[in-house]
């Protein structure tokens, strides 16, 4: 089975380090699920340790960079899952449904594996953090690949849905995590931990202006509030379906 990151996830467990905080906010919304399932895995990120996980992931790459002692990991897609219905006592997505080929079939797949919660952690495609005012194609993939909000109750019926504010020190590199930290998306190699910056063309131009304005001061001089948040709604959100 190929998938996207057999290719792009060449430094994801060096970069994509789970942050703690947003972990803690994960198994909160599990409740007292004691069987899990982990769908679009990748290499474990925000898997609980102290319960019962199953990982469902489509790269053959992410499952080989799993640590040994990570929950045990199964190839297959989510809108095919091998599973009996209401296998689980809950289930999670964090920040994979927008690769899914058919997100509508993949969640209703997971209402079909689980008897309680669905924890979902993804992006709402009309926000607009800073950095598309430098890279307004991202706010194009997003709008492509994100579904709307309306289409999570749309779905899989009632849903619960907040936002997921992300510390300025987050540890976990995904594509808004910088926001505080603007001179860390001139580095390729940060940037080669989020799946958008290999989806979009022609970034140099933008990222040319970001170091201009990061030089002159127009970027501490335009976004100067962000720099005394601790924490920052980028647009991420919790959705979760009881």
């Amino acid at each position: 089975m190929s998938a996207k990151y057999d290719i792009i996830g060449i430094n994801y467990a060096e970069l994509r380090k789970p942050d703690g905080r947003i972990a803690r906010i994960i198994e909160s919304a599990l409740g007292s699920a004691q069987t899990i399932l982990n769908i679009g895995a990748v290499t474990g990120s925000y898997e609980p340790t102290d319960r019962s996980v199953i990982a469902v992931e489509p790269s053959r790459e992410m499952i080989r960079k799993r640590s040994p002692a990570a929950a045990e990991a199964i190839q297959a897609s989510a809108d095919d899952l091998p599973f009996d219905d209401k296998s689980f006592d809950a289930s999670m997505a964090i920040l994979t449904i927008h690769h899914w080929p058919d997100k509508e079939a993949g969640l209703r797949e997971m209402r079909r594996v689980t008897r309680g919660p669905i924890v979902l952690l993804t992006f709402d495609p009309s926000h607009r953090p800073w950095l598309t005012d430098y890279l307004p194609q991202l706010a194009t993939l997003d709008e492509a690949q994100m579904p709307e909000m309306s289409d999570y109750e749309r779905w899989l019926g009632k849903v619960r849905i907040s936002p997921l504010l992300v510390p300025h020190d987050c540890t976990d590199g995904f594509l808004y995590a910088y926001w505080r930290r603007p001179s860390a998306y001139l580095d390729a190699r940060i940037r080669s931990g989020s799946s958008s910056f290999w989806a979009i063309r022609d970034a140099e131009a933008g990222l040319s202006k970001l170091a201009r304005d990061l030089d002159t001061g127009e970027w501490q001089q335009r976004y100067s509030e962000l720099l005394a948040l601790e924490d920052y709604d980028a647009g991420y959100r919790l959705v979760i379906s009881p």
